[in-house]
């Protein structure tokens, strides 16, 4: 063991027993005191009383994560929550999470209770991401949220579309005083991805009646690196392959030639604002958000040869990267905003909440220190950075909301509730410049096409009644019902009932019934991107196209579940509260993508209907020798069952207080029905995406935690415990695999140390992912040797000797440590 090692758990071993309890304010601060607003008509219901499992996130909770990032608060304290940790292109910049291991869609966020905008950015590779626009959590800043209420239950007849797996509602402060201020700085253990952050909160009284509170926040995150070496330059100890040119040996960081394969570095501004004035029987509330991101990730190496022509039967190299070959970046800049303004009060005993949101997210996307190989071998002339197009996704959302209580006769009053939702969403793909589009376009990242370029709306109107009734003093029911009529495809009817009953003060059972949907997001159905290499092109169809439609595919539906839900309430002692609850949820008609369709392999025509759609789409491709089309469609039904554990236990002592907490979940998805195995004869969702749908995700994750607290001292301890994580990997060798990826089932470790040194200064020091796990490297095919033109040949494909596998939940850069510096005003 390092002297390292060797201190931290010295460390550990002083906080002694606490290592068995979780995160730490994971629950409310007084036996579930707290009153909720999401998954209830029912106005002063505390959280430990809710008939839905709803978990709260306080403010305290949220300030012991050393990440200034929303994400990483959910993922590191919700144990059926899942962020996740790496993109591919674009999806850097819009890390997407999932609930109960379901799509980042099946989630609807909500701030203050209104519908959060999505992304515009659409999530195109396969894996457990895939097809996912859902909003940017990442968007809003830590220090202007007062909690988080997370329902873990359908809740779409509650709150319409994308509320299958259950919802986010993120509560905004509303302090009219005061404020604060945190500087944070932190690094990955091998010293990459610093990241700096400053943020400020302050509230602002408004006359008598009336408050503001603002945000302001700015972070910047560097570069994390994976592996130690280039698969097509060296072999895995490092050396120079044989047969490549000895000056190889001489390109800059030899052997690790390449840069990237980690975080991607960016800017992140914010500001955001809560606001609210009572004019007594009425009061105006408002709030929203702008953001700036500015990002760089990079591609793929290209060798020092890739970019050259040749001249009267001599051969130039693009000097700029003749020597140590070239590192494409993708460049985006996202400017995102949202508006929220309404009004809510009451007559004659009925309340009513009518408001309206407006949200925008437009990304512009470059390629830089790149090269367009075509261009230069046409002309002797290309550019080194390129406009490769734009996306933007905006959404108007109308609210109104209605209630009242009635004297029913029943044990308590029965409350009315009903409303109305009007939506209009917009999505748009801009085309890159001239250059981007010529032939393959840049290296890693062409240009999108004009065919490509359009702009795309519909609309939806909603309508529902809920319903709740206390039949007696310990039982509780709830009815939802909600009617929505979407203009691209229809309309739909969905219900919801739950119910608890409180058999005494420390036993009650609690159950749902409910049916949803989610309507296909506009990217799903429009996306079109063409991606040109010197040997094949792809066309990524929109599913809502004629071209699409000559290929057998039907537009995009909206997809359906069922959901069954039950548990249990415990308050076996004082101060303890343990709930115990099971799900079980069907999707019918699920959208994925498909595998590539092949129209021409090896210069073979296959499909003829490929090349047809692909004419009929205005889409233009050179002779190259392989050629194929992909797109998304309502393809698999899948089924999801698990449990969701919590409790917590605040424990007085002489010295200061103890705050234990436990939570966990495991999670089983199946993929039921697999409509694309056998399309035409051609498998187009295959055991390998199913992989990514059913065990890259950990089937369980336990959280355990205890937060300690005296005079100005705190400690904060986080054992995080992963099951095992795998994908199918499918070589690109014949005769070999397939091989199943692995990151083996791992505890992580978080630790903080915080002490105030003043009343209105605190400093805080620690570390998530303590001991710096990291996952699995792939392995190495046996058999396969160092060639002239590969080194050994790695299970999953990679060109990067020592990257980890990218789809362990707890990342691949390891462990993070930071420190804090926190002021009260």
């Amino acid at each position: 063991m390092t002297y390292r090692s060797k201190f931290f758990a010295s460390l550990l071993l002083a906080s002694s027993w606490p290592a068995c309890a979780l995160a730490q304010a994971a629950a409310p601060d007084v036996e579930g005191g707290d009153i909720i607003v999401t998954g209830t008509r029912t106005t002063g219901l505390q959280a430990a009383e809710s008939a839905a499992p709803i978990q709260l996130l306080n403010e305290e909770a949220i300030s012991h994560v050393g990440q200034p990032n929303l994400n990483q608060v959910l993922t590191q304290i919700v144990p059926s929550f899942t962020a996740q940790t790496q993109g591919t292109d674009m999806s850097n910049f819009s890390l997407s999470a999932r609930l109960r291991g379901l799509s980042p869609n099946h989630t609807l966020v909500m701030v203050n209770g209104k519908r959060r905008h999505g992304s515009a950015i659409l999530q195109v590779i396969a894996g457990p991401f895939q097809g996912s626009a859902a909003p940017s959590i990442d968007l809003i800043p830590p220090d202007a949220v007062e909690r988080i209420e997370i329902l873990q239950e359908g809740a779409a007849a509650q709150y319409g579309s994308d509320a299958i797996a259950g919802v986010l509602n993120i509560m905004l402060k509303d302090d009219a005083e005061g404020g604060t201020a945190k500087l944070t700085a932190g690094q990955y253990f091998d010293g990459d991805g610093d990241t700096y952050s400053a943020s400020g909160n302050v509230g602002v009284k408004i006359g008598e009646r009336g408050f503001l509170n603002l945000t302001g926040f700015h972070r910047r995150n560097d570069y994390t690196f994976v592996g130690y070496a280039h698969a097509q330059v060296t072999d895995k100890s490092g050396k120079l392959l044989p047969g490549r040119p000895a000056e190889w040996a001489n390109i800059e960081n030899f052997p690790r030639v390449f840069k990237g394969g980690g975080q991607a570095k960016s800017k992140l501004t914010i500001g955001m604002y809560n606001a609210g004035y009572d004019f007594g029987g009425v009061e105006f509330y408002s709030f929203g958000d702008i953001s700036r991101r500015i990002g760089y990730a990079y591609q793929g190496y290209r060798l020092p040869n890739r970019v050259s022509r040749t001249v009267n039967g001599v051969t130039q190299y693009f000097p700029p990267y003749a020597v140590n070959g070239m590192n494409p970046q993708q460049n985006v800049e996202q400017d995102e905003y949202s508006l929220t303004g309404g009004f809510k009060g009451s007559i004659s005993e009925w309340d009513w909440d009518l408001s309206a949101t407006y949200g925008s997210d437009k990304n512009d996307i470059y390629t830089i220190e790149s090269a367009n190989v075509s261009l230069y071998q046409d002309t002797g002339f290309t550019p080194t950075s390129f406009y490769d197009g734009s996306f933007k996704a905006t959404q108007f959302t109308g609210t109104l909301d209605v209630r009242r209580e009635f004297d029913a006769g029943l044990a308590k009053p029965l409350t009315f509730a009903f409303g109305g939702e009007y939506r209009r969403d917009t999505y748009a793909i801009g085309p890159g410049d001239e250059a981007s589009r010529y032939k393959e376009g840049g290296q890693s990242f062409p240009g999108y096409s004009l065919s490509d370029a359009g702009s795309y709306n519909r609309h939806a109107k909603s309508a529902y009644v809920d319903v709740t009734l206390f039949p007696v003093e310990q039982w509780t029911i709830d009815l939802a019902g909600r009617y929505e009529d979407y203009s691209d495809f229809g309309d739909t009817t969905i219900g919801k009932v739950t119910t608890r009953y409180d058999f005494s003060d420390a036993f009650a059972i609690r159950g749902t019934a409910s049916t949803g949907f989610r309507a296909p997001t506009l990217a799903e159905s429009f996306y079109s991107a063409t991606n040109v290499a010197p040997t094949s092109a792809s066309v990524q169809l929109p599913p809502n196209s004629a071209a699409a439609a000559l290929l057998g595919f039907t537009p995009l539906k909206p997809e359906k579940s069922t959901n069954f839900s039950g548990g249990v309430v415990l308050r076996p002692v004082p101060r303890l509260v343990v709930t115990l609850d099971g799900y079980y949820i069907k999707v019918k008609d699920r959208i994925a993508g498909t595998s590539s369709i092949r129209g021409i392999v090896n210069g073979t025509l296959v499909n003829q209907a490929v090349l047809d759609a692909i004419a009929l789409r205005g889409t233009v491709l050179d002779n190259v020798p392989n050629v194929s089309v992909a797109t998304f469609t309502n393809g698999i039904d899948t089924r999801t069952w698990g449990l969701d554990l919590s409790a917590r236990y605040p424990v007085p002592l002489d010295f200061g207080n103890l705050d234990l907490s436990v939570s966990g979940n495991y999670n089983n998805t199946k993929v039921t029905k697999n409509r694309l195995q056998n399309v035409n004869g051609l498998n187009l969702f295959d055991a390998r995406a199913e992989s990514y749908l059913e065990t890259a995700t950990p089937k369980y994750k336990a959280v355990l935690g205890a937060l300690f607290t005296s005079g100005p001292f705190s400690a904060n301890l986080r054992q995080t415990f992963y099951g095992k994580s795998t994908i199918l990997v499918v070589p690109n060798l014949t005769g070999y695999g397939p091989y199943n990826g692995t990151v083996k089932a791992t505890p992580i470790t978080d630790l903080e140390f915080g002490y105030d040194i003043t009343s209105w200064m605190s400093f805080a020091i620690g570390a998530n992912n303590l001991f710096d796990k990291v996952p699995e490297t792939p392995a190495f095919i046996e058999g396969v040797a160092a060639t002239r033109t590969m080194g050994e040949q790695l299970e999953n494909g990679s060109t990067t000797y020592g990257a980890p596998y990218n789809h362990g939940p707890y990342g691949a850069a390891g462990g993070y440590y930071y420190a804090r510096l926190s002021f009260k005003f």
